[in-house]
């Protein structure tokens, strides 16, 4: 997570004592799909205008009446499951006191209702791992929740309440593509368990990526003041629909510094989409890249940076079958603009697979457009989930070969081929060397490995030295002398 940042994440006031135990599962919500049951997308043009004249109120409370009551608080209990240390043992043991009660840890965040029945979204990091989720109405009704559906790499979930019939307000979902930086944003959550707040302010970014929270880095930001308890509350236009799901802000005293973040409404939908079958797959069209900087932006004749410079087109994929080549630049991707990989992986992902996008590129200083359809990431080669063990510098880890399918499932911007650590033993050596779940295995032994097969049997040969790489810094450790050596 980046320097300074913060989950919008606070702590309980003790309202949570008595909930009925919510269990988290994925799948399906039991009354038909997700997306019969979540009201269509509003896109009634939004008309923007300025204030007329000093005898004009402006106000806001009309849209806060319609929309309030379908933002909810949420109260989470988890049940803390370490094992007391051998100091607490021994103090309750000279006190002759029994066994230490579980300690109980609770805490507190917003949701959106989204469907009549019951479906409130929220954020991920509200509810994971939680045991008793409770969810308060505006109105005061309080309901268990259970998590039907929910995705780390969006920090996103999918609570239902049974309402035993009575319909809940929803909201009214808006489209985030449309909104620009300017236009008037209305955050609503629950900021420090004080209760129901409303703030407001303007979009002051849009497509804002490289924040650290998410694996799709792709958020709205606002100036709206947004504070811990706020996270999975909703961020409305200026006509009150849905434009974000409230996550993170930046800030270095854990308060808001008008720097807030939301995930765009586009998003939330593709999640609700996937509630129904319990997996996310975002479209794939086989290219790997890298932002363009000023000297390869004159390499490619332009003015200035601005667009992918495409590194690696996969054999056979989609973007092979449209044409497109190492050394071109991808300027824009079904009209939106494509500055980085995360730009790229929020536009393929709010389209669904078999959809064609029209893709424009410069190539030899020339501009061309392209038809791109976007496909199942295919797992080519397969995972092999192998555990390593043995007189090896490598004992005690887990790896896995990447492909475009175990790429996009595990997130945090993974390439696509190569040698994953996805386990290890936190006493292993590896561990104490730095290696970390996530990180890329480059050489064992001194020797280049493409697959799990080249792991596993340089392994065996008691190989004593490893590169690994993590967002592009490679570090080569080894044991010399019976000393443990690292550089970078």
């Amino acid at each position: 997570m980046a320097k300074g940042m913060k989950s919008v994440f606070g702590v309980l006031l003790g309202a949570a004592g008595g909930v009925a135990l919510a269990l988290g599962v994925n799948g399906m919500t039991g009354q038909g799909p997700v997306s019969a049951q979540v009201p269509p997308v509003d896109n009634t043009p939004l008309v923007r205008v300025a204030p007329s004249g000093p005898l004009q109120t402006m106000s806001f409370a009309p849209i806060v009446k319609a929309t309030a009551p379908a933002v909810v608080n949420i109260y989470t209990a988890t049940v803390d499951r370490s094992r007391p240390s051998l100091m607490q043992q021994f103090l309750q043991r000279q006190m002759g006191a029994g066994p230490a009660q579980p300690r109980v840890q609770q805490s507190l965040g917003s949701g959106v209702i989204v469907a009549p029945n019951g479906l409130i979204i929220t954020n991920n990091h509200v509810v994971a791992g939680a045991d008793q989720i409770l969810v308060a109405l505006a109105d005061r009704r309080q309901y268990p929740a259970k998590v039907v559906f929910a995705d780390a790499r969006l920090d996103l979930a999918l609570l239902r309440v049974d309402t035993k019939g009575a319909a809940l307000p929803a909201i009214r979902m808006g489209d985030s593509d449309r909104a620009e930086v300017g236009d008037v944003t209305i955050a609503i959550g629950n900021p420090f368990g004080v209760g129901q707040t409303v703030t407001t302010g303007i979009v002051s970014a849009v497509a804002r990526t490289g924040i650290g929270v998410s694996d799709w880095q792709f958020f709205i930001q606002t100036d709206a003041a947004i504070n811990p308890g706020n996270s999975g509350g909703a961020l409305l236009d200026g006509q009150g629909r849905l434009i974000g799901i409230n996550s993170a802000i930046y800030s270095r005293d854990g308060g808001s510094n008008g720097i807030g973040f939301a995930i765009p409404s586009k998003i939330v939908q593709v999640f609700l989409r996937a509630a129904d079958t319990g997996k996310l797959v975002s479209g794939w069209i086989g290219i790997e890249g890298e932002p363009l900087t000023a000297e390869s932006a004159g390499l490619a004749g332009l003015d200035r940076p601005g667009g992918l410079l495409v590194t690696g087109v996969a054999p056979g994929s989609p973007g092979a079958a449209a044409g497109i080549k190492v050394g071109d630049v991808l300027r824009s991707v079904d009209g939106k603009e494509v500055a980085d990989g995360g730009q790229l992986r929020y536009s393929l992902a709010t389209e669904g697979v078999g959809r064609s996008l029209s893709v424009v590129l410069m190539r030899g200083g020339q501009q061309q457009q392209v038809s791109v359809t976007l496909a199942a990431p295919p797992e080519n080669p397969p995972r092999q989930i192998t555990p390593i063990a043995g007189q090896t510098i490598l004992n005690g880890v887990t790896v896995a070969n990447l492909s475009p399918a175990y790429a996009q499932e595990l997130g945090a911007g993974l390439p696509e081929q190569g040698v994953v650590v996805v386990q290890m033993q936190a006493a292993s050596l590896a561990a104490r060397l730095g290696l970390r779940p996530g990180y890329l295995i480059e050489s064992v032994g001194g020797q280049p490995v493409r697959t799990v097969a080249d792991v596993v049997s340089l392994s065996q040969k008691g190989a004593a030295s490893v590169r690994f790489n993590h967002d592009g810094q490679r570090t080569e450790c080894g044991v010399t002398g019976g000393q443990l050596i690292c550089r970078s």
